[in-house]
């Protein structure tokens, strides 16, 4: 009977308390490391422009890194989730352990190439020579993060794909505190610390996600978790495991990287634009991040559950699911995006710039707030897709979209010399286009039958 009722416990049941009870805790682990990003930029906005604008640059490279972490998190989630909803709680921990010796040996590898391969690559795309040596003094102390980062996504995937979210607070909130005392004190130089300005938010936030890491590892070994799951028993390489996890993972590691590599490209259009572009398109960034958090939990919820109900044999119902969560999603964005146009100069208040930066900024917080509305849909039908196990299928969608994206930004932003706002459009087009193949393939049915 325990055993039993111990499956049970990691399987999902479609209902939106269901799904809310996944999604918010999810939100909050998505939401500090924006909150992160943000507090960053904050201050550093508060030093001089420059900052401001290199901090873009940054915060863009460093998340194609991030996202290749995310990757392999989102692979082995789905992993994870599918074996609790099959009742093969004894596979959950050989997966886990597996996905943290190829998530290490991932960190090094981007440890390595940022010293080797960043200066080079910056110094092409980079105009201003102030900005590239301020952004290579960063990148070269903020890269040692990734360990950290990476360990601490497996976490998410473990806890989300066992239907186990709510432990995700704990970690959150220490790295939130963290980053955001270190932040006021290494960039400025106050609680008796050294004022490292621009790097000093680089410390910060390497400290931070150290810090959150090790909390939620003492929750998991607390709550028994780690026991139950048998979580730190299977460290040798086990090459079936670890090849199946490479197999689901690989092509959203592309995936999110090609994406991100397009934002790098958009970036590096906005920097010929000027200083300005550069430094609102950044704070735009943060305004996408902080606002599209919820629809990323919800994107990641339709993930794990679509996993776990196919687990369980009930792919009929799959389609009901994701309606359910679009109606959630979709809800909460068109609420967001309300706002950001009624108060869009109290967000940008907090940068500390002049009235020329809100005005250039107000009209981009317009075309954001409509993009985050298709956002809300489409990128839920696009992690049904991951959901299935049909990661090829998710990339190639991915490969398809960055293609029209790519050609749009080259022309309107290079070619053609057009405002940055018409730039900004460019979203419309990325999301629109993921919802249409997204769904097209969904309904279609050629995923049933997929095992993994």
């Amino acid at each position: 009977m325990e055993g039993t009722a111990l499956t049970d416990s990691y399987k999902v049941g479609i209902s939106n308390r269901q799904i809310l009870r996944m999604t918010l805790p999810i939100s909050l682990a998505i939401l500090v490391p924006q909150i992160n990003f943000i507090t960053n930029n904050v201050f550093l906005g508060h030093l001089d422009e420059q900052s401001l604008a290199t901090a873009g640059i940054t915060g863009v490279y460093y998340l194609l890194f991030a996202v290749v972490g995310n990757g392999l998190n989102n692979g082995l989630q789905a992993l994870i989730a599918r074996r609790a909803g099959e009742g093969r709680i004894d596979e959950i921990g050989k997966l886990f352990s597996q996905g943290l010796i190829i998530s290490l040996g991932l960190a090094a590898m981007g440890i390595l190439l940022t010293d080797l391969v960043a200066p080079r690559i910056l110094s092409f795309s980079l105009h201003s020579p102030a900005l590239l040596a301020q952004a290579l003094s960063f990148l070269r102390i903020r890269i040692w993060g990734l360990p950290f980062l990476y360990v601490y996504q497996m976490r998410n995937a473990l806890l989300v794909g066992t239907n186990q979210s709510k432990f995700l607070v704990y970690g959150t909130l220490a790295e939130a505190a963290v980053n955001m005392g270190l932040d006021y004190g290494l960039i400025f130089g106050h609680f008796g610390l050294p004022a490292l300005g621009f790097n000093g938010a680089a410390y910060a936030s390497i400290i931070a996600e150290a810090s959150g890491l090790l909390v939620v590892y003492a929750v998991i070994h607390a709550r028994g978790i780690s026991r139950e799951l048998q979580l730190y028993k299977h460290w040798g390489v086990d090459r079936v495991r670890m090849r199946l996890i490479i197999e689901q993972s690989a092509p959203l590691v592309f995936q999110y990287s090609i994406s991100i590599l397009s934002w790098i490209f958009f970036y590096i259009l906005i920097e010929h634009h000027g200083r300005l572009d550069l430094a609102v398109s950044n704070t735009m960034r943060n305004i996408f991040g902080i606002f599209g958090v919820f629809t990323w939990a919800f994107a990641s919820t339709t993930n794990a559950m679509v996993s776990n109900i196919i687990g369980q044999g009930k792919q009929d119902r799959v389609v009901e699911l994701i309606r359910k969560i679009i109606v959630l999603s979709v809800g909460l964005s068109v609420t967001i995006a309300v706002l950001l146009n009624l108060f869009p100069e109290a967000w940008l208040a907090l940068y500390g710039q002049d009235r020329a930066f809100a005005q250039a900024a107000i009209p981009v917080i317009r075309v954001i707030s409509v993009a985050l509305i298709l956002m809300s849909f489409a990128t839920i039908w696009l992690n049904a897709v991951t959901g299935t196990g049909n990661s090829r299928i998710s990339l190639a969608i991915e490969g398809i979209t960055i293609v029209f994206y790519c050609v749009y930004v080259y022309l309107v932003l290079e070619r053609w010399q057009m405002t940055m706002v018409t730039g900004w459009m460019s979203e419309w087009l990325y999301w629109t286009s993921t919802f249409l193949l997204s769904c097209w393939y969904i309904r279609s049915g050629r995923w049933r039958g997929k095992v993994i």
